[in-house]
């Protein structure tokens, strides 16, 4: 196209020249002036200007049946194909902590952005008495067991009857159980940290009546044991792998990391056909939460020396085919294009592999395919 518009523009100026020369020299005049000589030497120019007009339009003719065009020469390379889906960014380790014994809540030893360890105690709620309690009882259990021990001595000795003896070991062994469920439930009223991790917001204040709520009384997260859930297709059903690694990008942080399969459901919801997968994710900058919104693109097709072109150069004729134009005959920067048709395997990333059709080195219209035609002259 640019090669025509310069044959006309010049074809324009030679045109214009010719008629600026008559303009300096009437042919009238000179044929008026009956002088040979001139109108010989006019003859002559207008016949040398008439033979260029013929030369460029014989050009412009050649140059009409030519497509400028641009090309590239396919190579045989890794191809892979990804399965791109949404999740949801989760951590097992995210709960609200309730109380186990409803009463008062006699202290509060957490804060929101506190960083604590498992078992570290967070609270205490009132326990109406029962510590009293348990300290009579384990009085109790001291004295049955100081009385089982000397029964003890005596029937090893012979002395006293058995019956006494089973009445104070029995009488010891109770209280012992006494005092082990007293104890067991004493300890439901302190609040402890069921692992490592920070204390995300608290919800209840020292001195405040509590009880298992839907609130709960705080929330404790650990960001460090991340992972992405989602649904899959159950097409995918043996082509994913527990191990297989996943780019996972993360729309609101702008970043990508690289996860691995760590969990296949295998149950497959009857609803939309598909199971659940959960991916680890890495979290070293500590930039992860729950409930982000996460892009999982997982291979699940790899070929090695595969041949590749970008998409948007496969057309398709009247009766489905799909085909490329290439170029053959190539000689510098000229060639004729070829139809040729190729059949197609999977796409992604805008490129779709070839799997019959095209060679390694093959040269291949980009630009302009779509007004060209078998056979025609290109150039590139």
């Amino acid at each position: 196209m640019k090669s025509k518009i310069f044959i006309i523009t010049s074809l324009s100026i030679l045109l214009f020249s010719c008629a600026g020369k008559e303009s300096n020299l009437s042919i009238d005049k000179l044929i008026e002036s009956k002088n040979l000589t001139e109108l010989k030497t006019k003859r002559e120019a207008i016949q040398a200007d008439l033979k260029k007009i013929d030369e460029a339009l014989a050009t412009l003719e050649k140059k009409s049946d030519e497509a400028l065009v641009e090309t590239i020469a396919v190579k045989d390379t890794v191809f892979t194909h990804y399965l791109e889906i949404q999740g949801n960014v989760d951590t097992k380790e995210n709960i609200l902590i309730q109380p186990e014994f409803s009463g008062a809540l006699v202290s509060l030893n957490a804060i929101a952005g506190q960083r604590v360890s498992k078992g570290q105690v967070l609270g205490r709620v009132d326990d109406g008495g029962m510590g009293q309690q348990l300290a009579q009882i384990q009085t109790q259990y001291e004295l049955a067991k100081t009385t089982f021990e000397r029964q003890k001595r005596l029937w090893d000795q012979k002395i006293g009857s058995e019956i006494q003896y089973l009445q104070a070991q029995t009488q010891m062994t109770s209280l012992q159980k006494s005092v082990a469920q007293m104890k067991a439930q004493i300890g439901k009223t302190i609040i402890k940290a069921p692992f490592s991790g920070v204390i995300d917001e608290v919800f209840v204040e020292r001195g405040q009546v509590v009880a298992p709520s839907q609130q709960g009384l705080m929330r404790i997260v650990n960001l460090s044991n991340m992972y992405v859930s989602t649904s899959v297709p159950e097409t995918y059903i043996g082509k994913l792998k527990v191990g297989s690694e996943v780019d996972v990008f993360l729309t609101s942080l702008g970043k990508t990391y690289k996860g691995k399969v760590r969990q296949i459901g295998s149950f497959v919801n009857p609803n939309n056909r598909s199971f659940g997968i959960e991916v680890s994710l890495p979290n070293p900058e500590n930039l992860l939460r729950p409930n982000q919104v996460a892009k999982l693109k997982i291979i699940d097709y790899t070929a090695k020396n595969a041949i590749v072109v970008p998409t948007n150069v496969i057309q398709e004729d009247a009766t489905g085919n799909k085909f490329v134009f290439t170029v053959t005959n190539v000689s510098g920067k000229i060639g004729t294009a070829k139809k040729v048709l190729v059949n197609i395997g999977k796409s992604s990333d805008n490129v779709t592999e070839i799997t019959s059709g095209l060679a390694a080195n093959d040269i291949i219209v980009t630009e302009g395919a779509s007004t060209i035609s078998e056979g025609m002259k290109l150039t590139f």
